[in-house]
């Protein structure tokens, strides 16, 4: 794919896009803006297309994509985006693993030089979040930065608009909103969240490779010999440091997740302790009512406010009845998932 597709935080269609721009080619970017009912692909969805009829991505599992690549091809030669509306049947549905139908709006933009393109590779590359916002069904874009997210597309007394924006930041979820001046498509390209897991214990094992599963980039902080090894946590990172010192060169962020699991204050109270002096968006530490009520006397003696140590889900995970190891890293990941995208997110 290119130079850009080694960088994991670049969404490798984008890669494509500025790949073939680099190499004189005229593309199209297709993106799904709007679904419903069992749409095939999700808001936020896209494909690149070339002026040669190759494409990469995907708008629709299939059913649909020759008529976009079509319709993307006239887009190139007119210069002019376009939107286009599709009813997936059931019949369609079927095919590409769906229960029943649905409809799905696109958005169809020609790219000539890949300004703002080229720009939003760039600090994904660079590890900025970000959202680009697109006028519809006029095109007119504009990126806006997760550290200074104002917005000039937006009224600046559209309060609704100001707060999808800030929504799309936390959740990634790409949507389209009614403002005062017309719609406004959000699409947010932010980092995967990561989940730094403290204590290499049983517990961990199951949650580790769950997590990847789920997309989250995972570390495995343990100072103990034999816990934190690559035969008990094949392919993730593992960071061998107590964690007064580690937590600081790990830097957790407002896409960090917290998990404190070892049972053991001299290794769990250092993380969490730098856990609630970080933006993390999640902070949980495994233990009885019994365990957490001591942490939180030890903790506060330490200086931490009861406000602060409210952060804390402890007994870590939702309560489900989670018995054994695995069933408890499965409740682990659901509030930790639960945490990032928000309680009224599918």
């Amino acid at each position: 794919m290119g130079s850009h597709s080694t960088h994991t935080n670049v969404d490798p269609v984008l890669a494509q896009a500025v790949e073939w721009l680099d190499r004189g080619r005229r593309i199209a970017l297709a993106t799904v803006t709007r679904t419903w009912g069992s749409a095939p692909r999700r808001a936020g969805s896209h494909m690149v297309i070339s002026h040669g009829g190759d494409f990469a991505g995907s708008v629709s599992g299939g059913c649909i994509e020759g008529a976009v690549i079509g319709s993307a091809l006239e887009a190139i030669e007119s210069g002019t985006p376009r939107t286009l509306e599709f009813g997936v049947t059931n019949e369609m549905a079927w095919e590409v693993g769906l229960a029943c139908g649905g409809r799905v709006h696109l958005f169809v933009e020609p790219v000539a030089n890949g300004g703002v393109l080229r720009e939003l590779v760039a600090a994904q590359d660079a590890g900025r979040d970000l959202v680009l916002a697109t006028r519809l069904p006029g095109g007119e874009q504009e990126l806006v930065d997760a550290d200074a997210p104002s917005l000039r597309l937006l009224a600046r007394e559209d309060a609704k608009a100001g707060a999808a924006v800030a929504d799309a930041l936390k959740t990634g979820v790409a949507r389209t909103v009614a403002t005062g001046e017309g719609d406004l498509f959000l699409r947010p390209y932010i980092r995967s969240p990561r989940l730094i897991v403290v204590g290499a214990v049983h517990i961990a094992q199951a949650l580790v490779p769950m997590a990847a599963i789920a997309g989250f980039q995972v570390t495995v902080l343990d100072p103990r010999e034999g816990f934190a090894t690559e035969e008990r946590f094949p392919g993730a990172r593992l960071v061998r440091e107590w964690p007064d010192d580690a937590m600081a060169a790990l830097d957790p962020d407002r896409r960090t997740a917290i998990v404190a699991l070892s049972h053991d204050p001299r290794i769990d109270d250092p993380a969490l302790i730098a856990a609630l002096g970080s933006e993390a968006f999640y902070v949980g530490a495994l233990g009885s009512r019994k365990t957490r009520d001591a942490r939180r006397e030890r903790l506060g003696a330490q200086g931490n406010s009861d406000e602060s140590l409210d952060r804390i889900h402890g007994p870590v995970g939702l309560p489900i009845g989670a018995l054994t190891p695995e069933e408890i890293a499965v409740a682990v990941l659901a509030q930790v998932i639960e945490a990032l995208r928000g309680p009224s997110r599918a």
